[in-house]
């Protein structure tokens, strides 16, 4: 997997992320982020 779209875990749980070369940073899901924080798998299901 590429750097610039790799995977990232956390407490045993995907965070999908993205690093962008020109500004030399990560880029989170935050989706999936709040999906570990709360211990929720489904965040994008919800509407």
């Amino acid at each position: 997997m590429k750097k610039e779209t790799a995977i990232k875990l956390f407490q045993e749980q995907s965070v999908r992320v993205h690093w962008d070369n020109e500004q030399e940073k990560w880029y989170f899901s935050i989706v999936d982020v709040i999906g570990v924080l709360t211990d929720n798998e489904h965040q994008g299901a919800r509407k």
